[in-house]
């Protein structure tokens, strides 16, 4: 049975789906059972209540879910059918879904995203006793091309942490931040979210909130900590 942190906190999570655009375009598509709709928004209540999702990972999770509903409830002739309980949901429906998705150029990495929201999805109906397993365990994801990763020179690096004019405030401010993210490796979203009392300039370390809520402390050079 689910925990009563997001069993009671996942009502609220309605809302949070009609901001997302994704209920409202779900309406109207399920007939028969709004079973499946509704376990999918007691998951992304778990993601958000209970394993602290970001709005960003609440967003796309919704958008592949949606788009997984979208194919369960359309027939071939174009037309609305009602929507499968989560046990008719096999590992050969999940197969036909990827291979629709190939069939519309989508990009191996896109495949691989949705499908593993499928497979979160189906894990926690499983946890659940919904289902009695998760028949997305048995559908491979695709292989990933292995690309080179593109990266900036020391030279560009250094032209735009000095593009900034220093004489002002906004150029003082614009060249702090610079700095902090070379030299800590932070995300913008780390960076955004920082306080003035996560900085020890004494120690010159950092502490941000990352992806998934998670907290880690960083250090940082002296360039940094005089721009600081």
């Amino acid at each position: 049975m689910p925990c009563s942190r997001w069993s009671a906190g996942w009502p609220h999570c309605k809302h949070e789906c009609l901001r997302l655009g994704w209920r409202s375009e779900l309406e109207g598509k399920i007939m028969a059972s709004d079973s499946l709709a509704l376990w999918i928004e007691k998951f992304l209540a778990y993601l958000r209540f209970q394993k602290n999702a970001s709005h960003h990972t609440l967003r796309n999770y919704a958008s592949d879910l949606h788009q997984f509903c979208t194919y369960l409830t359309t027939g071939p002739d174009g037309k609305t059918r009602a929507a499968p309980e989560p046990e008719q949901i096999d590992h050969l429906t999940i197969r036909e879904f990827l291979g629709e998705l190939y069939r519309e150029k989508n990009k191996k990495s896109t495949v691989a995203r949705k499908l593993a929201a499928i497979r979160s999805f189906m894990k926690f109906l499983a946890a659940q006793d919904v289902i009695p397993f998760n028949p997305a365990r048995n559908v491979a994801a695709p292989r990933q091309e292995k690309l080179l990763p593109h990266y900036m020179t020391l030279d560009l690096v250094t032209s735009l942490i000095e593009a900034p004019d220093t004489s002002t405030v906004l150029g003082k401010r614009d060249r702090a931040i610079l700095e902090l993210l070379y030299a800590a490796g932070l995300r913008v979203s780390e960076l955004v979210g920082l306080n003035l009392g996560d900085i020890s300039l004494a120690e010159g370390l950092v502490r941000c909130v990352g992806k998934g809520r998670k907290e880690r402390v960083v250090p940082f050079g002296s360039r940094a900590a005089e721009a600081l």
